[in-house]
């Protein structure tokens, strides 16, 4: 049984359609990335598996049962944290909705906190923490809510690409270890191929599954690994086929390694 399976996914806002028979899954455990054109429905899509919208036509299920909000786990692009909320209970926050008392979900909070690089600011608020911190803070409170798949928006595209680079390796040591299955949305192409075991592109609207990549590069993946062959030819194949639309051919997917860059000429 897929973790998430989606078949032949419609929906329309106002007589314009986003989606367009969207058809995949995922097999539990599996990082699955999904890439495309600013405005394709990237967010939409995630929105009907989260359960949180209606198609107007085809299916998603999670866990073999159709989406509901609560079968799966949404992190959005921006961490929401409360900033009257220490760090601590921003992480217990879905548990506290969930019912679980205050004491016994700090409990659980505080054990992820060494992984999450969160010991020692249980107590902080988040106006005192890095942007990376914030994030893994969001994150810790994503899965938290004890969720079988965890669907990552865009988790770190509002950090300095340093600050970037290392949250993407860490999340790759904690997913490791943990085994969770993810769906995550990325402009990123490099690092659509860094964390994931395949990666999908959604066409411009109305949105289709236009290309499936497969990524049989080694695991643990390192800053090593982003100059090794196999790699860059991963990356050059995802990154041409996301601007023929517009035309032009890229011959150096360094130059152009985000799916919003303007095209070189």
């Amino acid at each position: 049984m897929s973790a998430v399976a989606v078949t032949g996914l419609r929906r329309s806002f106002g007589g314009n359609t986003v989606l367009d028979g969207i058809d995949f899954d995922v097999a539990e455990g599996e990082f699955v990335s999904v890439i495309g054109p600013s405005g394709s429905g990237k967010s939409t899509l995630f929105g009907l598996i989260a359960g949180l919208d209606t198609p107007d036509a085809g299916a998603v299920t999670v866990g073999g049962a159709p989406a509901a909000p609560g079968r799966a786990a949404l992190m959005p692009q921006k961490d929401l944290l409360f900033p009257w909320r220490t760090v601590l209970d921003n992480c217990t926050l879905g548990l506290e909705v969930q019912g679980t008392p205050r004491r016994r979900a700090r409990d659980r909070a505080r054990q992820l906190f060494p992984a999450f690089g969160l010991a020692g600011f249980e107590q902080a608020r988040p106006s005192e923490l890095s942007g990376g911190m914030r994030q893994r803070a969001a994150l810790a409170r994503t899965v938290l809510q004890g969720r079988d798949v965890l669907l990552l928006d865009e988790p770190f595209g509002a950090l300095d690409s340093l600050t970037r680079t290392e949250m993407q390796l860490w999340l790759q040591e904690v997913r490791m270890r943990d085994r969770w299955t993810v769906l995550m949305i990325t402009h990123d192409v490099r690092e659509a191929v860094l964390l994931s075991d395949r990666v999908l592109v959604l066409s411009a609207r109305p949105a289709t599954i236009r290309h499936e990549v497969r990524v049989p590069l080694d695991r643990p993946r390192s800053l090593r690994t982003l100059t090794e062959p196999a790699f860059v030819a991963l990356e050059r194949e995802l990154v041409s086929v996301l601007h023929e639309d517009r035309g032009f051919t890229v011959t150096d997917p360094t130059r152009s390694a985000r799916i919003d860059s303007p095209p070189t000429s």
